[in-house]
């Protein structure tokens, strides 16, 4: 049974910053693409970062902000957000899928975390 459980959200003003984490079981981790994503009310769910073996992207909007990362050994995948605006106020998921292809569609990935939320004050 594969299970992703995040953790680290919580409020924070303009300018701080938060470190999410997602903790992987059940799936050959490593093997996976580690994605996070977000969904704001009223809005679609939308990809935040994304890591892969060999590789890594960033949604526009986060950018120079925020930085992914994963240890294969722990089997987790962390999102360190820096310099947080109002706008990044959202729920943030953990998501894994086994292909690289389109990884920025949500509709691809495999499994899910059940999210934390992440609220920026101005």
């Amino acid at each position: 049974q594969v299970q992703l459980v995040e953790s680290g959200g919580g409020l924070v003003q303009a300018g701080g910053s938060l470190r999410l984490s997602c903790a992987a079981s059940g799936l050959s981790f490593s093997s996976y693409v580690m994605g996070w994503f977000r969904q704001a009310p009223g809005k679609e769910r939308e990809v935040v970062a994304v890591n892969w073996s060999g590789g890594t992207s960033y949604a526009d909007s986060v950018k120079g902000r925020f930085t992914i990362s994963r240890d294969n050994g722990k089997n987790t995948v962390g999102l360190q957000m820096n310099s947080l605006k109002p706008e990044d106020t959202a729920v943030y998921y953990c998501a894994a899928r086994s292909s690289v292809y389109r990884y920025y569609n949500p509709s691809g990935y495999d499994y899910w975390g059940q999210g934390t939320q992440v609220t920026v004050s101005s």
